[in-house]
């Protein structure tokens, strides 16, 4: 089971593996939350996130801490940074000039994307014929 998610989302998946749930992986757009100390030491799969350079509601503060808190608890974790994204960057209807610090980035949500199906390629790996058994 992988747990993925943008903004709550990729929050929940967050806490489930903070909470111990025996995840293969761990996905998050947008959701860069962090922990109480040392709860993150009971996240036991891959963690990838991916945030925009732009977003105010993840500014650069929330992103050393969550990378800091990741650090300490050994937990194997990367972080992409898209340049010039947004908050919500992957979703067009928020894409709203009076709503501060939001607005779709197509290129950058397809990137995204990409990056959640290669996790999920990663961690859970799927034979061409799943019904086909060795020997």
């Amino acid at each position: 089971i992988a747990a993925v998610g943008y903004g709550t989302g990729g929050a929940v998946g967050l806490e489930l593996g903070r909470d111990g749930v025996d995840l293969r992986a761990i996905g998050t757009v947008n959701a860069l939350t962090t922990g109480r100390p040392g709860e993150a030491e009971r996240i036991r799969c891959p963690v990838w996130a991916g945030v925009g350079s732009e977003d105010p509601i993840m500014p650069p503060a929330q992103r050393n801490a969550f990378t800091a808190e990741m650090e300490a608890a050994g937990v194997d974790w990367r972080l992409t940074v898209y340049g010039g994204a947004l908050h919500a960057f992957h979703h067009p209807p928020v894409d709203h000039p009076t709503v501060h610090g939001v607005g779709y980035h197509p290129r950058h949500a397809r990137r995204a994307w990409r990056d959640v199906v290669d996790l999920l390629a990663e961690c859970l790996p799927v034979t061409e014929d799943p019904g086909a058994r060795p020997g």
